[in-house]
């Protein structure tokens, strides 16, 4: 048997085939452009049967699945005898010409309180509320519950990153029951007032708004607070405690636009701060962490942007959703 070729005298290159199916070495300084893969051509009723399935839900046409992708569309097509095979890639070339990605999809809800007049003007309220100059004795705080914190206590310590090593966290954990946040962020020096509690309950939340009655300062005769339209908010003990504590005025913005609630863009920042990977023994040491990353949030508080947000810009996006 002759010896193996030496193909390190064939010089550098790539390999392209010619025209008569025969391959040879390119020279690397050839400019020969190069050759693209065989691709596989369809009849146009291919493409309209393709987007005409895409175009529905699974479910509607006898397969269980949640969402269509390339591999599920051809195995469709097949059986459907349209095509005797298809790659995924072609599927994928067909709805990138149709611009349709069926593997992707958007969370939009059917309001059950109507976009009208009144609506416009809670929005209007809210939005004049976090833009317009305060009086020397007003305070806004947006206020909210961050509820069901775990303290998840892992088997292994968590090993912090080194030299091209990311931070190691057990995978493995404890769950050491729940805790709960109380917070209110005040929307003009961006310092949060925060409260842990085991449950949520009237008597808890009453307990926080008796804590930011000592903590806000008694010149701030008039105190808004913003916050949802939880039944715990509006409940008869609650507003027995708004009767004996006058300077409190509480503003609830629309049902379904909680986003409209600046502190729920504080809780973002604390759970990718603080949250995500930490390993804590019990719920006596979240809570400790919980308000550290408070006191430490306050020494570098910053209030959130929201002077370019006009209401008509807040109702577009209002609109925009509900119309998606």
């Amino acid at each position: 048997m002759p010896p193996p070729p030496d193909r390190s005298a064939c010089g550098s290159g790539t390999f392209a085939s010619g025209p008569n199916g025969s391959f040879g070495r390119v020279p690397a300084d050839s400019t020969m452009p190069p050759v693209p893969a065989a691709r596989r051509f369809f009849p146009p009723a291919v493409a309209v049967h393709l987007v005409k399935i895409t175009c529905e839900l699974p479910d509607r046409l006898g397969r269980s699945l949640s969402q269509w992708d390339c591999v599920e569309l051809g195995r469709k097509l097949v059986a459907d005898g349209v095509v005797p095979s298809i790659s995924p890639q072609t599927v994928g070339r067909i709805l990138q010409d149709h611009r349709l990605k069926p593997w992707r999809h958007h969370l939009w809800l059917s309001p059950g309180v109507p976009r009208d007049a009144a609506f416009a003007a809670c929005v209007e309220h809210i939005v004049d509320l976090y833009t317009r100059p305060l009086e020397a004795n007003e305070i806004v705080l947006c206020l909210d519950e961050k509820t069901s914190l775990q303290p998840r206590s892992r088997l292994s310590p968590t090993l912090p990153a080194q030299p091209d090593r990311p931070v190691r966290v057990e995978h493995e954990y404890q769950r050491k029951g729940a805790l709960n946040l109380f917070a209110a962020f005040d929307t003009r020096s961006g310092k949060v007032y925060a409260r842990t509690a085991e449950r949520k309950r009237q008597v808890e939340f009453i307990g926080f708004l008796e804590q930011l009655d000592r903590e806000v300062p008694a010149e701030k005769t008039t105190i808004h607070v913003v916050l949802d339209n939880l039944p715990m908010h509006k409940g008869k003990q609650v507003r027995a405690w708004l009767t004996r504590h006058p300077r409190f005025v509480f503003h609830h913005p629309p049902v379904h636009c909680s986003w409209m609630n600046q502190v729920e863009q504080w809780f973002s920042i604390l759970q990718r701060k603080r949250l995500v990977i930490a390993d804590f023994a019990d719920k006596a040491v979240l809570a400790e962490r919980l308000l550290a990353f408070v006191s430490q949030w306050n020494e570098h508080a910053h209030p959130f942007n929201w002077s370019t947000k006009s209401a008509a810009k807040v109702m577009a996006k209002c609109q925009l959703s509900q119309a998606a």
